[in-house]
Protein backbone atom coordinates (compact mmCIF):
# COMPACT_ATOMS: atom_id res chain seq x y z
CA UNK A 1 0.00 0.00 0.00
CA UNK A 2 2.90 2.37 0.62
CA UNK A 3 2.76 5.41 -1.68
CA UNK A 4 -0.98 4.78 -2.25
CA UNK A 5 -3.76 5.01 0.30
CA UNK A 6 -7.21 3.51 0.70
CA UNK A 7 -9.42 4.02 3.74
CA UNK A 8 -13.18 3.88 3.20
CA UNK A 9 -16.01 4.20 5.73
CA UNK A 10 -19.67 3.29 5.25
CA UNK A 11 -22.73 2.62 7.37
CA UNK A 12 -24.41 -0.79 7.58
CA UNK A 13 -28.08 0.12 7.66
CA UNK A 14 -31.15 -2.10 7.73
CA UNK A 15 -32.96 0.57 5.72
CA UNK A 16 -30.59 -0.16 2.82
CA UNK A 17 -31.18 -3.89 3.07
CA UNK A 18 -27.95 -4.54 4.96
CA UNK A 19 -27.26 -6.75 7.97
CA UNK A 20 -24.54 -6.56 10.60
CA UNK A 21 -24.60 -10.35 10.91
CA UNK A 22 -24.18 -10.80 7.15
CA UNK A 23 -21.24 -8.39 7.06
CA UNK A 24 -19.61 -10.02 10.09
CA UNK A 25 -19.99 -13.48 8.57
CA UNK A 26 -18.42 -12.25 5.34
CA UNK A 27 -15.37 -10.55 6.83
CA UNK A 28 -14.67 -13.50 9.16
CA UNK A 29 -15.42 -16.26 6.65
CA UNK A 30 -17.93 -17.81 9.04
CA UNK A 31 -21.48 -19.17 9.11
CA UNK A 32 -23.78 -17.09 11.31
CA UNK A 33 -27.55 -17.12 11.70
CA UNK A 34 -29.24 -13.74 12.06
CA UNK A 35 -31.70 -14.14 14.92
CA UNK A 36 -33.58 -11.01 13.83
CA UNK A 37 -34.81 -12.40 10.50
CA UNK A 38 -33.73 -16.09 10.81
CA UNK A 39 -31.50 -15.83 7.72
CA UNK A 40 -28.30 -17.91 7.73
CA UNK A 41 -25.23 -16.27 6.17
CA UNK A 42 -22.58 -18.83 5.21
CA UNK A 43 -19.18 -17.60 4.04
CA UNK A 44 -17.17 -20.60 5.23
CA UNK A 45 -15.88 -21.18 1.68
CA UNK A 46 -14.37 -17.71 1.53
CA UNK A 47 -10.61 -17.70 0.97
CA UNK A 48 -8.02 -15.23 2.19
CA UNK A 49 -9.07 -14.55 5.81
CA UNK A 50 -5.70 -14.61 7.56
CA UNK A 51 -6.54 -13.04 10.93
CA UNK A 52 -9.66 -12.11 12.89
CA UNK A 53 -10.11 -10.59 16.33
CA UNK A 54 -12.69 -8.68 18.38
CA UNK A 55 -11.59 -5.72 20.50
CA UNK A 56 -13.63 -4.76 23.57
CA UNK A 57 -13.60 -1.68 25.80
CA UNK A 58 -13.33 -2.49 29.51
CA UNK A 59 -17.07 -2.24 30.20
CA UNK A 60 -18.23 -4.45 27.32
CA UNK A 61 -19.63 -7.92 28.10
CA UNK A 62 -16.93 -10.58 27.71
CA UNK A 63 -19.33 -12.72 25.67
CA UNK A 64 -19.03 -10.11 22.91
CA UNK A 65 -15.71 -11.72 21.99
CA UNK A 66 -17.97 -14.23 20.24
CA UNK A 67 -18.90 -12.80 16.84
CA UNK A 68 -22.31 -14.47 16.68
CA UNK A 69 -23.27 -13.20 20.13
CA UNK A 70 -22.03 -9.67 19.46
CA UNK A 71 -23.79 -8.96 16.20
CA UNK A 72 -26.99 -10.79 17.06
CA UNK A 73 -27.17 -8.65 20.20
CA UNK A 74 -26.96 -5.59 17.94
CA UNK A 75 -29.56 -6.92 15.50
CA UNK A 76 -32.06 -7.88 18.22
CA UNK A 77 -31.76 -4.61 20.15
CA UNK A 78 -32.42 -2.45 17.10
CA UNK A 79 -36.16 -2.63 16.37
CA UNK A 80 -36.55 -0.11 13.54
CA UNK A 81 -36.68 -1.20 9.91
CA UNK A 82 -34.23 1.60 9.01
CA UNK A 83 -31.88 1.11 11.97
CA UNK A 84 -28.18 1.87 11.62
CA UNK A 85 -26.41 -1.29 12.81
CA UNK A 86 -22.66 -0.83 12.45
CA UNK A 87 -19.96 1.25 10.84
CA UNK A 88 -17.86 -0.52 8.22
CA UNK A 89 -14.23 0.23 7.35
CA UNK A 90 -12.06 -1.15 4.55
CA UNK A 91 -8.40 -0.22 4.97
CA UNK A 92 -5.43 -1.11 2.79
CA UNK A 93 -2.41 -2.27 4.79
CA UNK A 94 1.23 -1.74 3.77
CA UNK A 95 2.35 -4.76 1.75
CA UNK A 96 5.94 -3.87 2.70
CA UNK A 97 5.27 -4.88 6.33
CA UNK A 98 5.07 -8.44 7.61
CA UNK A 99 1.75 -9.85 8.74
CA UNK A 100 2.79 -9.50 12.39
CA UNK A 101 3.72 -5.85 11.91
CA UNK A 102 0.45 -5.18 10.11
CA UNK A 103 -1.46 -6.83 12.96
CA UNK A 104 0.32 -4.56 15.44
CA UNK A 105 -0.38 -1.52 13.25
CA UNK A 106 -4.11 -2.12 12.83
CA UNK A 107 -4.52 -3.17 16.47
CA UNK A 108 -2.92 0.06 17.67
CA UNK A 109 -5.18 2.03 15.34
CA UNK A 110 -8.30 0.26 16.64
CA UNK A 111 -7.38 0.65 20.30
CA UNK A 112 -6.49 4.33 19.92
CA UNK A 113 -9.49 5.39 17.85
CA UNK A 114 -12.25 2.95 18.76
CA UNK A 115 -11.97 0.89 21.95
CA UNK A 116 -10.52 3.81 23.91
CA UNK A 117 -13.67 5.71 22.89
CA UNK A 118 -15.96 2.93 24.12
CA UNK A 119 -16.59 1.12 20.83
CA UNK A 120 -16.49 -2.61 20.19
CA UNK A 121 -14.53 -3.37 17.01
CA UNK A 122 -14.52 -6.54 14.91
CA UNK A 123 -11.38 -6.95 12.79
CA UNK A 124 -10.61 -9.31 9.92
CA UNK A 125 -7.46 -9.15 7.79
CA UNK A 126 -7.73 -10.46 4.24
CA UNK A 127 -5.09 -11.30 1.68
CA UNK A 128 -6.65 -12.37 -1.60
CA UNK A 129 -3.43 -12.47 -3.63
CA UNK A 130 -1.88 -15.70 -4.83
CA UNK A 131 1.60 -15.12 -3.42
CA UNK A 132 0.64 -13.50 -0.13
CA UNK A 133 0.88 -9.97 1.27
CA UNK A 134 0.35 -8.19 -2.06
CA UNK A 135 -3.32 -7.40 -1.56
CA UNK A 136 -3.52 -7.24 2.20
CA UNK A 137 -6.31 -5.18 3.72
CA UNK A 138 -8.37 -4.95 6.89
CA UNK A 139 -12.12 -5.00 7.39
CA UNK A 140 -13.32 -3.40 10.62
CA UNK A 141 -16.86 -3.22 11.94
CA UNK A 142 -17.67 -1.01 14.93
CA UNK A 143 -20.81 -0.61 16.98
CA UNK A 144 -22.74 2.64 16.57
CA UNK A 145 -24.81 2.42 19.75
CA UNK A 146 -22.89 3.02 23.00
CA UNK A 147 -22.77 0.58 25.89
CA UNK A 148 -23.68 1.59 29.41
CA UNK A 149 -21.10 1.08 32.14
CA UNK A 150 -22.89 -2.14 33.15
CA UNK A 151 -22.47 -3.53 29.63
CA UNK A 152 -26.09 -3.06 28.53
CA UNK A 153 -26.99 -1.16 25.39
CA UNK A 154 -27.38 2.56 25.98
CA UNK A 155 -29.02 5.46 24.18
CA UNK A 156 -27.48 7.34 21.26
CA UNK A 157 -28.97 10.66 22.36
CA UNK A 158 -31.21 12.30 24.95
CA UNK A 159 -33.59 15.24 25.09
CA UNK A 160 -32.86 18.18 27.36
CA UNK A 161 -34.86 21.30 28.15
CA UNK A 162 -33.76 24.57 26.55
CA UNK A 163 -33.11 27.23 29.19
CA UNK A 164 -32.92 31.01 29.06
CA UNK A 165 -30.18 33.15 30.63
CA UNK A 166 -31.90 32.84 34.02
CA UNK A 167 -31.99 29.06 33.89
CA UNK A 168 -35.72 28.97 33.24
CA UNK A 169 -37.26 26.65 30.68
CA UNK A 170 -38.07 28.27 27.34
CA UNK A 171 -41.65 27.69 26.23
CA UNK A 172 -42.97 27.31 22.70
CA UNK A 173 -46.04 29.10 21.36
CA UNK A 174 -48.27 26.40 22.87
CA UNK A 175 -46.80 26.95 26.32
CA UNK A 176 -44.84 23.70 26.37
CA UNK A 177 -41.13 23.54 27.23
CA UNK A 178 -38.76 23.50 24.26
CA UNK A 179 -36.32 20.61 24.09
CA UNK A 180 -33.32 19.74 21.98
CA UNK A 181 -31.58 16.51 21.06
CA UNK A 182 -28.16 15.97 22.62
CA UNK A 183 -25.82 13.27 21.31
CA UNK A 184 -24.30 11.07 24.00
CA UNK A 185 -21.16 10.23 22.01
CA UNK A 186 -19.04 11.98 19.39
CA UNK A 187 -18.94 8.87 17.19
CA UNK A 188 -20.93 10.50 14.38
CA UNK A 189 -19.11 13.84 14.36
CA UNK A 190 -18.53 15.22 10.87
CA UNK A 191 -14.77 15.40 11.24
CA UNK A 192 -14.26 11.82 12.37
CA UNK A 193 -13.53 10.26 8.98
CA UNK A 194 -10.78 12.77 8.29
CA UNK A 195 -9.43 12.27 11.82
CA UNK A 196 -9.41 8.49 11.44
CA UNK A 197 -7.76 8.65 8.02
CA UNK A 198 -5.04 10.96 9.32
CA UNK A 199 -4.48 8.78 12.38
CA UNK A 200 -4.04 5.67 10.24
CA UNK A 201 -1.75 7.48 7.81
CA UNK A 202 0.48 8.67 10.66
CA UNK A 203 0.62 5.18 12.16
CA UNK A 204 1.50 3.66 8.77
CA UNK A 205 4.37 6.07 8.32
CA UNK A 206 5.64 5.41 11.83
CA UNK A 207 5.64 1.65 11.28
CA UNK A 208 7.29 2.00 7.88
CA UNK A 209 10.01 4.18 9.39
CA UNK A 210 10.54 1.84 12.35
CA UNK A 211 10.98 -1.04 9.91
CA UNK A 212 13.47 1.00 7.84
CA UNK A 213 11.22 1.12 4.79
CA UNK A 214 11.82 4.26 2.76
CA UNK A 215 8.21 4.92 1.77
CA UNK A 216 5.40 7.12 3.04
CA UNK A 217 1.64 7.39 2.62
CA UNK A 218 -0.59 10.46 2.68
CA UNK A 219 -4.28 10.33 3.61
CA UNK A 220 -5.02 13.49 1.62
CA UNK A 221 -6.38 13.34 -1.92
CA UNK A 222 -3.98 13.98 -4.77
CA UNK A 223 -5.78 17.28 -5.36
CA UNK A 224 -5.10 18.38 -1.79
CA UNK A 225 -1.50 17.25 -2.13
CA UNK A 226 -1.26 19.05 -5.50
CA UNK A 227 0.13 15.84 -6.97
CA UNK A 228 -0.54 14.90 -10.60
CA UNK A 229 -0.98 11.17 -10.25
CA UNK A 230 -3.69 8.63 -10.91
CA UNK A 231 -4.97 7.36 -7.53
CA UNK A 232 -4.76 3.64 -6.93
CA UNK A 233 -7.06 1.51 -4.82
CA UNK A 234 -5.55 -1.47 -3.05
CA UNK A 235 -8.46 -3.90 -2.80
CA UNK A 236 -9.41 -7.35 -4.00
CA UNK A 237 -12.49 -8.01 -6.08
CA UNK A 238 -14.54 -9.27 -3.15
CA UNK A 239 -13.66 -6.31 -0.95
CA UNK A 240 -14.42 -3.91 -3.78
CA UNK A 241 -17.82 -5.52 -4.29
CA UNK A 242 -18.59 -5.27 -0.58
CA UNK A 243 -17.63 -1.60 -0.60
CA UNK A 244 -19.97 -0.90 -3.52
CA UNK A 245 -22.79 -2.61 -1.65
CA UNK A 246 -22.13 -0.47 1.46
Amino acid sequence: MADSFHFSVSMISRGKGKSAVASAAYIAGEKIKNEWDEVIHDYTKKQGVIHKEIFLPDHAPKEFTDRTTLWNSVELFEKNSNAQLARNFIVALPKELSLEENKKLISEFIETNFTNEGMVADLAIHDESQDGNNNIHAHIMTIVRPLNEDGTWGQKSKKEYMLDDNGERILNKNGKPKTRKVKLTNWNDRGNVEKWRESFSNLCNRYLQENEIDKKVDHRSFKRQAVKQIPTIHLGAAASALERKG
